[in-house]
């Protein structure tokens, strides 16, 4: 038994330490490896205000991209779409379940909220269905309906602001800060979601 297992774990160190070995290398259907469609998001996401979340949120889903900048604007206001919607549903729970206290201001504004982040939702729904709805690039068509998209986007992102404006005359404290917290970060998304189909948008006007 011992002398199979020194075997083995010599096996194990020959495969793993030798220099000429090699192992494939996940590849998509037209190619390219894992690795080249993480950089081209990579590459992508600089030219979005926060690179670093825009990478970590997209990257996972590289070989689905392709390198199809239609295809990772998409995806980005998904990714918007899908946080956004978590904290709508957050806020409507805090509506529903918390009365501040008998504080008025805090309870109005977290109904200001739930409003104006329900806005949101609809916007970055109706943007994601414009962009699956897009005609070819180079079209006076396809520069409207990108225009539409991304005054959707512009628009959720003004009511995701909005929300936390609200709160401008309550006082600190856990919920505000949570609140804050969560808007912040689905600000983040909407604003690389943004900035990529803006970039897609100069790519299929040129």
């Amino acid at each position: 038994m011992k002398t199979q297992l020194s075997l083995l774990f010599v096996t194990f160190l020959f495969l793993f330490l030798h220099p000429t070995l090699s192992f494939p290398v996940a590849t998509d259907p037209n190619g390219a490896t894992q690795t080249d469609n993480a950089d081209f998001i990579r590459t992508s996401c600089n030219a979005t205000v926060y690179p670093d979340i825009c990478f970590s949120s997209l990257s996972p889903y590289a070989n689905a991209v392709r390198q199809d900048p239609a295809r990772l604007a998409r995806l980005a206001i998904s990714v918007s779409l899908s946080n956004v919607r978590y904290v709508a549903a957050y806020v409507s729970k805090i509506s529903s379940e918390s009365n501040f206290g008998g504080d008025k201001r805090a309870s109005d504004s977290v109904r200001v909220c739930v409003e104006t982040i329900g806005d949101a939702v609809d916007e970055i729904t109706d943007s994601l269905k414009q962009m699956r709805e897009l005609v070819a690039p180079g079209s006076e068509s396809f520069s409207s309906q990108m225009a539409n998209v991304r005054t959707l986007l512009s628009s959720a992102s003004t009511d995701e602001d909005t929300c936390t404006d609200a709160f401008e005359d309550v006082a600190d404290g856990p919920i505000k800060a949570d609140i804050f917290d969560k808007i912040a970060k689905v600000e983040k998304y909407t604003s690389n979601a943004l900035a990529l189909v803006t970039s897609y948008a100069k790519m299929g006007s040129n």
